[in-house]
């Protein structure tokens, strides 16, 4: 009978011991953090509004078949999907192709705008050379 109580005891301790976990450490995210309120992030909003004001251009841009969009729109798309909310263009409506479309269009877009020696000087819509380049 001690026999039988001392590895019943004996089982038990090691279940106890093995069936104790530790807690993970996992930080809590604050809501500033989840809504990337914080100082590392203010382009996230200014964007989010950006895109707001691109309606019109995005529209056009699928029901007439423009491939246009101001560089201003593809700067908030870009910034939107790759830095802040990844889903936030299927939430606004946006299906996830044209979604994917748009950030295609934008990436591409911002991958040749940075290469081009060129910029656009805002209201005159004439390129200037940029550090005495010229075309």
């Amino acid at each position: 009978m001690a026999n039988t109580f001392q590895l019943f005891s004996a089982v038990a301790v090691l279940l106890l011991a093995l069936t104790h976990a530790r807690p993970l450490a996992t930080p809590e995210l604050t809501v500033d953090a989840r809504l990337k309120l914080d100082a590392d992030s203010p382009s996230c909003w200014e964007s989010l509004t950006q895109i707001q004001s691109c309606t019109g251009e995005v529209i056009m841009f699928f029901l007439n078949g423009e491939t246009y969009l101001s560089d201003a729109c593809c700067h908030a798309i870009h910034t939107i999907s790759h830095q802040c909310w990844p889903d936030m263009l299927e939430t606004l409506g946006y299906t996830t192709e044209e979604g994917d479309i748009l950030e295609g269009y934008c990436d591409h877009e911002t991958a040749k705008s940075l290469s081009s020696p060129l910029s656009v000087k805002p209201g005159l819509g004439v390129p200037v050379p940029v550090n005495g380049l010229l075309p």
